[in-house]
């Protein structure tokens, strides 16, 4: 490909990062570069770094996107990607204001990191972030009765997995899920990087891999539900799958939209032309950023 107007492969095209604090920098740098978070749409209101509990290592908190109105507001949890490593609240803002400006009461939850804090934590924090949701919603106009869930990335990964494990309990329905260019099964990980087309490929999935995994994985833990989730499709509630053709993670989506098929859950999918990984983020480049989220709004309120 001589010319790339991929934000995320550019990033990283030039050299390799020299650590993890270097790939958030990087990471942040490129989002922040394109203006990903400047302009935002009108909201009701706004709250950051809400608290949600506190550990000795950790605080949890969420970002609240409120829609204007009266409510009571649908409620959508949104888990931002970020290979597990980083990315936040912040990286994501626009996208989750785009929520809010369709209507929806959005907590954009800023879980534990890796290698800080790696699993099981932030699918811990995912979990933990959905039930105080519903018992929060109320103060916030939002109705616990229509609680979707939602993520890009590592946040489809959390979506997912919290979906399942949320199957069979009666307080918590979640009606659907979106699951944005997201990790399903890890045994496909290694297109996700390679996709990039960089020479930093192997390095990046051994940050992403190796920082929330540890650094030799074995198949107990690959194939554990709450890291490939494919494996507990059959619990998942409906679900909207979007991915772009240039991003290596097509293959996981389209493996689990095919397993939700054969358990006769309802499941729509979208794949974009020539869109590469977080395309959403850069609606000034990609017209089929607005064209996904429109789509995701409309699967939501259907």
């Amino acid at each position: 490909m001589t010319e790339n107007r991929d934000p995320l492969a550019n990033a990283f095209s030039e050299r390799a990062p020299k650590d993890i604090n270097d790939f958030r920098n990087m990471l942040d740098e490129a989002v922040a570069a394109h203006g990903a978070n400047e302009n935002l749409p009108e909201i009701g209101d706004f709250h950051t770094d809400v608290a949600i509990s506190t550990k000795e290592d950790h605080s949890l908190t969420t970002d609240i996107h409120i829609p204007k109105g009266e409510g009571p507001f649908p409620i959508l949890v949104y888990f931002h990607g970020g290979g597990w490593i980083s990315g936040s609240p912040k990286s994501h803002r626009r996208i989750c204001h785009r929520f809010a400006e369709a209507g929806f009461l959005v907590f954009n939850v800023d879980y534990a990191l890796a290698p800080e804090h790696p699993f099981p934590q932030g699918f811990d924090e995912c979990c933990e972030s959905i039930r105080w949701a519903v018992d929060n919603a109320l103060e916030y106009r939002g109705d616990p009765n229509r609680l979707s869930v939602g993520g890009d990335s590592a946040g489809g990964n959390f979506t997912a997995g919290c979906a399942a494990a949320f199957a069979e309990d009666d307080r918590i329905d979640i009606k659907k899920v979106l699951l944005i260019y997201g990790v399903f099964d890890f045994s496909t990980m290694g297109d996700a990087t390679e996709s990039l087309e960089t020479d930093s490929s192997d390095l990046l999935m051994q940050m992403m891999v190796g920082s929330y995994l540890g650094p030799d994985p074995d198949e107990d833990i690959l194939a554990d539900p709450r890291v490939s989730p494919i494996y507990v499709a059959d619990k998942l509630p409906p679900a909207h799958i979007l991915c772009g053709t240039l991003d290596g993670l097509i293959i996981g989506s389209k493996l689990l939209a095919e397993k939700l098929r054969s358990e006769g859950i309802t499941n729509e999918e979208f794949y974009y032309e020539n869109m590469p990984h977080g395309f959403l983020h850069f609606e000034e480049i990609y017209p089929e950023a607005r064209q996904a989220i429109d789509r995701m709004v409309n699967f939501l309120e259907s």
